[in-house]
């Protein structure tokens, strides 16, 4: 993919896909009742494409400076993770209130950044491929 704009929105799909996914894996983890909680996936879903909108319009706007999958990958990250807190996500919650919505936002944070690092790893294994298909 050579045009930055085909691959950077592709990579924000990919990350808010992801992200939803985790989420709902991580309600299955729980064992949640349905309540409403059983729409956190749905809510991130939506928030990531929230993101996913405001990440491409930074592209569009800053196309020079978004010419790595990592820079776009860290756009992504960096507006999720500020929508997160933005929306009251608290990571902490759980320390001090143990309870399975305190959790939950916990384990938002850490999906996220299990998501970054799976992206990273592709990204780190597909630049070696390509590199030992050019060097052979």
């Amino acid at each position: 993919m050579k045009n930055i704009l085909v691959r950077s929105l592709v990579i924000f799909i990919v990350m808010s896909l992801l992200n939803a996914q985790f989420s709902e894996w991580t309600l299955h983890f729980l064992r949640e009742k349905p309540d409403g909680l059983a729409l956190v996936p749905i809510g991130v879903l939506v928030e990531c494409l929230i993101v996913t909108i405001v990440s491409f319009i930074t592209v569009l706007i800053f196309r020079n400076n978004y010419s790595s999958v990592l820079k776009i990958v860290v756009l992504f990250e960096t507006i999720y993770l500020i929508t997160l807190i933005i929306s009251g996500t608290n990571p902490f919650a759980y320390f001090s209130n143990k309870t399975d919505a305190g959790l939950l936002a916990l384990f938002l944070y850490v999906n996220s950044f299990v998501v970054f690092l799976m992206i990273f790893v592709f990204r780190l294994l597909y630049s070696k491929i390509i590199s030992s298909k050019i060097k052979n």
